[in-house]
């Protein structure tokens, strides 16, 4: 597989993490450990399915435990600080700072052998970063210091995501199909903690079940597996910037149901998100 075809899928992840805010909505009251046990549980079961078809089970077997482990803590930890976050403090601040895990994989991926960090990865990255505080900020009336623990595990979950990518990339030679084990095993571990914390509140109704499928089938689910493929084997520092479209896209989804209204910050969102990406790109063709 060429390096620019393993970008192009793991970019696959970042159309469907568009999604994410649609479907979540969808799946209302439901508990977010809860509805992390349903989505995981979907994904790994696909996961299970395609790697037995596939032959993939004897090269599982030959997996370090300590790469379980990783992927494990890199999913599940994601979610948890994740969610934790946005208990703790306003859903916007907080969601904008868990958002500078793109930020983060394209400084960090500069560490990696065989990886240079020229200026236009930063320039991209930063007119990203600054696209997609427009849109998740929505211009509110700023940070509540009150909500500093919220703030903190924010930062956290950014720090988990974008570890988790970069280190990833040391860790080519396991099988994307060891995503499908990290899959079950983070789906286990949020069903023991919904058990422990929450009260179960199932999806309502056939739209609410749809919406959790579509979650388990797709941004909570397939997502992952192109991710791997992507920061395995493609452009990751590409790829980090060009994850700054997600939040873009997921604003005109939920435009396009009428969710949510145009407004001048996503027209300069887009031009920020847009131009980012071409300065990124053009950084990377020059390598």
């Amino acid at each position: 597989m060429t390096r620019h075809k393993a970008t192009l899928i793991g970019f696959i992840a970042v159309l469907l993490w568009a999604l994410l805010a649609l479907f979540t909505v969808g799946t209302a009251p439901t508990p977010p450990l809860l509805l992390n046990t349903i989505c995981f549980s979907i994904g790994g079961t696909l996961g299970l399915i395609w790697t037995a078809r596939t032959g993939g089970f004897a090269r599982l077997k030959q997996v370090s435990w300590k790469v379980y482990a990783f992927g494990t803590v890199g999913l599940f930890g994601y979610h948890a600080l994740y969610f934790s976050a946005l208990r703790l403090a306003p859903a916007a601040e907080a969601g904008l700072i868990a958002y500078l895990w793109p930020l983060l994989i394209v400084l960090l991926s500069g560490l990696l052998p065989g990886e240079t960090l020229r200026n236009g990865h930063l320039l991209g990255a930063l007119c990203g970063f600054a696209g997609a505080a427009l849109i998740i900020g929505g211009g509110g009336g700023g940070f509540d210091m009150a909500a500093l623990p919220g703030y903190l595990l924010a930062l956290a979950c950014a720090l988990t995501w974008s570890g988790y990518s970069v280190i990833s990339r040391r860790l080519g030679t396991a099988p994307t199909a060891t995503v499908a084990v990290f899959c079950v095993a983070t789906a286990i571990l949020s069903g023991a903690m919904h058990l422990m914390f929450e009260q179960t509140v199932w999806p309502q109704g056939t739209g609410g079940w749809l919406s959790a499928i579509a979650l388990g089938l797709g941004p909570v689910g397939l997502a992952f597996y192109v991710w791997d493929v992507g920061v395995k084997r493609g452009d990751i520092q590409l790829l980090g910037t060009a994850s700054y479209a997600a939040p873009l896209l997921s604003t005109l989804v939920l435009v396009g149901v009428g969710v949510a209204e145009p407004t001048w910050m996503l027209a300069a969102a887009t031009v920020l998100i847009t131009g980012g990406a071409i300065i990124a790109a053009r950084a990377s063709l020059k390598g």
